[in-house]
């Protein structure tokens, strides 16, 4: 079942949503060579509990953590551990927040120390396939319009789009309809309406866009172990444009610090 959110269900979303950014925000200044994932997913943890939230992934479908922590060629549910990273590592973050009985789901892939120029350049681009997926969740556009805008974007420089996760939509629960593939067809797929709220989750691999499950069945790698970047958003489908829920302002403000 697809659900349409009331301006009021919206704004609990949003609430959820905003603490989610706020909690990257948190971990972003310190995410940095010899630093932890664990100590990093402890900090969000707390963070989250102290602002009147809960962690939606800790205990789902029996997930260990708070974060998912990706890291290089990790794609996504990376589980935190006590491997300190490394200048040149990348890390997805992803973190998802109950409150009030409404979610919140955002992630954002993190540069440790300097990273190569091509794998800077995934970071960008991934993220700016986000913003082009965004353009294209709006009122009487349909699914396969937003996955479209994403994959046209991205394949011309010969990036992998992943097929098997997707994003979803999101409200009294993390994961509803519709699926939102980051791939498809333009004019395919359900018609978007009004208030519907939706994951949108690019993830967008150097090489190739197959996948492999690790045997602690959690964590996706590429199948060519080449580094994956993961950025998403939590939006509301409006007239005209699209409304986003979560914020990546202030994780922007404290990295340039």
């Amino acid at each position: 079942m697809i659900h349409y959110r009331s301006e009021d269900e919206i704004d609990l979303i949003r609430e959820s949503s905003l603490l989610v950014a706020k909690t990257h925000a948190e971990i972003s200044a310190l995410i940095k060579p010899g630093v932890t994932t664990l100590q990093l997913d402890k900090i969000a943890e707390e963070f989250i509990r102290d602002n009147g939230g809960v962690p939606a992934f800790k205990g789902y479908g029996g997930f260990p953590n708070t974060l998912c922590a990706s890291l290089n060629e990790q794609v996504v549910h990376g589980i935190p551990n006590d491997n300190p990273l490394n200048e040149g590592d990348i890390i997805s973050m992803d973190c998802g927040v109950v409150m009030n009985g409404y979610f919140g789901d955002s992630a954002y892939t993190y540069e440790v120390g300097e990273v190569s120029e091509e794998v800077k350049s995934l970071l960008i681009r991934t993220k700016e396939s986000l913003y082009k997926g965004i353009e294209q969740a709006v009122s009487g556009n349909r699914v396969g319009d937003i996955g479209f805008a994403i994959q046209k974007y991205v394949e011309q420089f010969g990036y992998g789009v992943v097929r098997e996760m997707v994003g979803h939509g999101v409200g009294e629960n993390l994961h509803e309809e519709p699926q939102v593939p980051n791939y498809g067809q333009r004019g395919r797929g359900i018609i978007l309406k009004e208030g519907l709220v939706i994951a949108i989750e690019p993830m967008i691999n150097l090489g190739t866009r197959r996948i492999k499950q690790l045997s602690d069945g959690w964590t996706i790698i590429t199948a060519d172990k080449k580094y994956s970047a993961h950025f998403e958003h939590t939006v509301v489908v409006r007239k005209g444009k699209a409304e986003v829920l979560s914020s990546f302002v202030e994780i922007e403000k404290r990295l340039k610090k």
